[in-house]
């Protein structure tokens, strides 16, 4: 911020010497100046006006250069995988400590594809989404400061390339690839939701309707193959114990916070693609008035040229 500081004094001493140097030319106003000099010229006798007054300026412009629907969209996104990731994962250890205690699953030895060894993958792919959409958010945010400050800085030096417009239409691209992406996340963290759901609906019936003799079978939510049979019902000890434990019921709700965090990230995403959009159609708007501004600049030199040589042929012949 002192460095800030430091730049808005030294334009004030450049803008007065400038201003000084035109005025001992004969020019009045900044108008006159205006109707003699190049629009470059005036542009930046313009931003050394503007510039003035003390920190409380450079913190104002400062602050008008954050992009702010970037970081509020970076904000839900990080909010939304972190709840995805951390319960998700919770969820899948304490699903393995319902399986192994209550229905007496264990491991298969060697490499056969079971249950556990899937959890196990699932989690390896929740580390994979933490680290690469921490990454992600990372560079949209940089994104929104560059796009950002290329807008706002549009008749400075800051010149809008190519390139970036073309990355800009690459994040388009991406964060609609993974909102589609979230979008299929969400829909296959809400089975083990329903899963939860009939068991807790069945544990409830139990304590309910005195008598009843409810079973829980694995099968039918294909856990298990058709050959093993895995269940547990309602007067076996096993099934008392589960539905009177607290692992079963945080387990459940473990899993209703990871699907709210799998739709807080659809949400993000969909954030950002608006926020996207309506930069790419800012930039390529302030591209074209780049464009024209630079076209109107050489013409208006030229014309500055031309009455300049017809001043001096005068001034000769009348000499």
């Amino acid at each position: 911020m002192a460095s800030r500081c430091g730049e808005t004094a030294t334009a004030n001493v450049r803008f007065e010497q400038r201003f000084g140097e035109f005025k001992e030319m004969g020019f009045v106003d900044i108008g006159e100046l205006h109707s003699r000099q190049p629009s470059l010229e005036y542009k930046q006798i313009q931003k050394d006006i503007v510039v003035t007054g003390g920190c409380f300026e450079c913190c104002i412009k400062c602050l008008g250069g954050i992009p702010y629907a970037s970081l509020i969209a970076t904000i839900l996104l990080y909010a939304g995988v972190a709840l995805f990731c951390g319960c998700g994962h919770e969820a899948l250890s304490g699903t393995v400590n319902i399986l192994q205690t209550y229905f007496e699953m264990a491991r298969t030895a060697g490499d056969t594809l079971d249950v556990f060894t899937m959890i196990d993958i699932f989690k390896y792919v929740i580390y994979g989404i933490a680290a690469a959409f921490f990454v992600y958010g990372i560079l949209l945010m940089v994104e929104g400061f560059f796009t950002t400050g290329a807008i706002k800085d549009l008749y400075g030096d800051f010149k809008i390339t190519t390139c970036g417009r073309c990355v800009s239409a690459w994040f388009i691209l991406l964060t609609y690839l993974f909102m589609l992406a979230w979008l299929g996340v969400t829909a296959f963290t809400s089975l083990p939701v329903y899963m939860y759901f009939n068991v807790w609906t069945i544990c409830r019936n139990t304590t309910l309707v005195e008598g009843a003799n409810l079973c829980l079978d694995l099968r039918q939510f294909g856990i298990v193959t058709i050959g093993e049979e895995k269940k547990i019902c309602t007067v076996s000890e096993n099934f008392l114990r589960m539905c009177e434990s607290t692992e079963l019921n945080m387990t459940f709700h473990l899993f209703i916070v990871a699907l709210a965090g799998a739709g807080a990230a659809v949400i993000a995403m969909v954030h950002y693609l608006m926020v996207l959009s309506a930069n790419w159609a800012y930039v390529k708007d302030a591209c074209r008035m780049q464009k024209y501004e630079d076209i109107k600049s050489k013409e208006e030199q030229e014309l500055h040229d031309i009455h300049s040589t017809r001043s001096k042929e005068r001034l000769n012949a009348y000499t």
